[in-house]
């Protein structure tokens, strides 16, 4: 992408020619918590004197949506428009922020003017970027279609079901795709620090993302998000034998041999309960035991001071070796990482 100015950043002021143009787009659905921490994030180089002058910073940032002046965001909090997007003939970077998507879901077709101006911007070389469930804006584009995204894994049902051309991976920190990385999502809530350490990286230099990292005690998820997702076995498939098969798997996967005890309790030859089984809940049998008992080992190393190897004994594993083997593949981390991660430290507590 050219580094020359924008005509839109030519009345925001005294800024060099390579300052890169940021619009933080504010809708009615917006989240505060994201939209403020990216302009403070983005613009610390202004704010915070990390550049020689405000004037060498190498981010002009503006909050900008349909309208100018003050809007009644979904924290109920007012934010000040600077821009309306009527005004912004091109930019450098788009950035829509955390939606607050409630009860049927994302209503796709309320914003035209917001998906006109977003196709339009990334027509003349803008990078579109979504923090968590900012997708389900930006994926009405179509600029997503038949390309990688994230989102927030509370939110990846419905989106998947709103944009199935759209190939989703909740469990990932970012992903970056398009033919000019053009196309940048953050998964789950405070991954918009990845993101914003990203473009940081990417268009100011290591060192000032480093610096940034620092300055706000910004860390990158590079773990993934995968520890932080518990797991919900699918009940909405309508097969009554599997959903009794559940219901007593659910308080006893810690038994013996879960698999060929399910089984026996059902009316069904072995092969079709194992078919109707993974059909039902996407996964097969042993597959959905082994996610309910690091369930459960999850709650013990964030709940007790009980030993790795005990807590693995008590989810129904006599070998510890293969229970932290499977735990590290499950969650991403080795038990002992996960409760140090999730654990409440000692200085919190009652």
């Amino acid at each position: 992408m050219p580094r020359s100015a924008h005509p839109s950043a030519a009345s925001t002021a005294d800024a060099p020619a390579a300052a890169r143009h940021v619009s933080l787009v504010a809708l009615p659905e917006a989240g505060f918590a994201t939209l403020a921490g990216l302009y403070d994030v983005m613009n610390a180089h202004a704010l915070m004197g990390l550049a020689d002058t405000p004037a060498r910073a190498p981010f002009q940032v503006e909050i900008v949506g349909e309208a100018a002046g003050a809007l009644d965001i979904a924290s109920g909090v007012p934010v000040p428009v600077q821009r309306a997007i009527d005004t912004v003939a091109s930019t450098d970077i788009v950035i829509v922020p955390s939606l607050l998507v409630r009860g049927a879901g994302w209503q796709a077709g309320r914003h035209p003017r917001l998906v006109d101006w977003l196709r339009r911007m990334h027509e003349r070389g803008a990078v579109l970027c979504s923090a968590c469930s900012g997708i389900f804006l930006l994926a009405e584009t179509g600029l997503w279609d038949g390309r990688d995204a994230t989102v927030h894994f509370a939110y990846a049902k419905p989106f998947a079901a709103a944009h199935p051309a759209v190939r989703i991976h909740p469990e990932k920190v970012l992903v970056i795709s398009g033919p000019r990385e053009d196309l940048v999502s953050s998964g789950a809530s405070t991954t918009w620090h990845d993101m914003a350490l990203y473009l940081v990286a990417r268009f100011a230099g290591a060192t000032d993302a480093q610096a940034l990292a620092r300055l706000f005690a910004l860390q990158w998820h590079q773990d993934g998000l995968a520890p932080y997702i518990t797991f919900e076995g699918r009940a909405d498939h309508g097969d009554a034998e599997i959903e009794a098969a559940q219901r007593w798997l659910g308080s006893h996967f810690s038994v013996a041999s879960p698999v060929e005890e399910m089984i026996k309790r059902s009316r069904l030859a072995e092969r079709t309960f194992k078919r109707r089984f993974t059909a039902a809940t996407g996964l097969a049998p042993i597959a959905y035991v082994q996610r309910l008992r690091i369930e459960e080992a999850k709650r013990r190393l964030e709940r007790t001071d009980d030993p790795v190897d005990e807590i693995g004994w008590r989810v129904g594993y006599e070998d510890a070796a293969f229970f932290r083997r499977l735990f590290k593949r499950t969650t991403g981390l080795a038990p002992g990482a996960y409760r140090k991660r999730f654990r409440i430290p000692d200085f919190a507590r009652p």
